[in-house]
């Protein structure tokens, strides 16, 4: 075989697609019952937008974008993560215009060049929601609580709500340089990356996982202690969102996320059981990037989880996720006149929304009930030449092993309605 898939993707089969369609139906339904409508952005954007937007200083700006030039010698990037998107769109299509709050969910491929990790591929995908145009604290914990209500839908109901703000524009710079002033004199004790973080973006140092600059930073200075007026009174509001809702927490300071366009609240959700990469779902507030990228000041929050990690976490604390079977049918012929009768009826019965199998591969009948069997087939339609020039065919409850001579006339809704139900778009 000389073609294998790139490195760090994978190959999603049907027996594993139908649990994939499952948790997507669940996010689709669990963002509808919030009031939030899909959107569907490119898979490629103009560079500038995410180097804008994501930060130069990123590690996804500095390692991780799948960037090419185009044919017209343009600079484009394979979607590197999903907010800077939705601005984009949501500023282009003059959606701003509209006035008052505007919500959206997705369901989009990211693309990084990482290093594998469990749960974590170069493409990966991700369910994500951004909510623009309120600087309330309710907005805040409404997309906390659409998150939270998501993933104790998939069934993952034991996990951690860590929540950090981490202040805006205005306190910031007190606080960085506090921070630089704290690791001035540890800069030998942390990474290559961190040693360059230190003069763009020292924030970020404290959300390093290497062990040295973990303990180098163990006692430094956190943006919860230097927030002004404004960010602290957002975030105590925030706080006692969650906590009439009865929803627990735990803050954790030096929670910082990976992007730079974030301000104030900061959350993640992890599950205990995918060890040190625990993360299931990020986010936070971003208030000034509709502006950065060009738009009118416009206050915004939303949040990212990757599917794959959401999978794996259900793997490994045993738990099932999947769609209602949809009832199966079967179409059992083996002369060319029936096979020819029964291509007819499945394509009918088909556009009628039921889920109807043929033989391809030229069984017996024998075989074509073993296979109606294999499929899990609720009825079997038998069709017999002589019971087809009458204008009948022979209907086999597999369930209850039972079978009866029906006519032709009116078929698709007595099938619809002995399997119980319709499924016509």
């Amino acid at each position: 075989m000389p073609y294998r898939r790139p490195r760090g993707t994978q190959d999603i089969l049907p027996a594993e697609a139908a649990k994939w369609q499952a948790v997507e139906a669940t996010f689709r339904e669990i963002c509808e019952r919030f009031g939030y409508g899909e959107i569907r952005t490119p898979m490629f954007e103009q560079t500038e937008l995410f180097v804008r937007s994501v930060g130069e200083s990123t590690d996804i700006v500095a390692k991780e974008m799948y960037t090419f030039t185009d044919r017209g010698g343009r600079s484009m990037t394979l979607r590197p993560e999903g907010t800077a998107p939705v601005v984009r769109a949501y500023l282009e299509n003059g959606l701003y215009a509209q006035g008052g709050v505007q919500k959206f969910y997705y369901l989009s491929a990211i693309f990084r060049y990482e290093r594998r990790q469990e749960g974590r591929y170069r493409q990966h995908h991700q369910a994500g929601i951004e909510a623009l145009g309120s600087l309330q604290p309710s907005l805040d914990v409404e997309v906390i609580t659409l998150g939270l209500t998501y993933l104790s839908a998939v069934g993952l109901d034991e996990v951690e709500l860590l929540l950090n703000s981490i202040g805006c524009p205005r306190c910031r710079p007190v606080h960085r340089e506090a921070l630089r002033a704290y690791l001035r004199d540890r800069l030998d004790h942390l990474c290559p990356d961190c040693q360059r973080r230190f003069e763009v973006n020292p924030l970020r140092i404290l959300d390093c996982k290497v062990p040295t600059c973990q303990t180098a930073t163990q006692d430094a200075p956190v943006m919860l202690d230097y927030l002004c007026s404004e960010c602290a009174e957002h975030f105590t509001a925030v706080r006692k969102g969650l906590t009439d809702l009865e929803v627990a927490y735990t803050l954790q300071p030096r929670l910082v996320r990976g992007l730079d366009y974030y301000t104030k609240t900061a959350f993640e959700i992890a599950h205990p059981a995918l060890g040190a990469q625990n993360v299931l779902l990020g986010g936070g507030r971003y208030d000034g990037l509709v502006e950065q990228c060009g738009g009118p000041p416009t206050p915004g929050i939303g949040f990212g989880s990757g599917l794959e990690r959401v999978l794996l976490a259900l793997e490994k604390t045993g738990r099932t996720v999947s769609l209602s079977p949809r009832p199966r049918l079967y179409i059992a012929a083996v002369s060319p006149p029936e096979r020819v009768q029964a291509q007819q009826l499945a394509w009918q019965l088909r556009r009628e929304g039921l889920r109807v199998e043929l033989d391809h591969e030229g069984r017996s009948l024998k075989g074509q009930m073993r296979q109606a069997n294999r499929l899990g087939a609720a009825l079997v339609l038998l069709l017999k030449e002589d019971e087809l020039a009458a204008g009948q065919v022979t209907l086999r409850d597999m369930r209850r092993g039972e079978q009866e001579l029906v006519p032709l006339e009116g078929l698709p809704e007595r099938t619809i309605r002995q399997l119980g139900h319709s499924h016509r778009w």
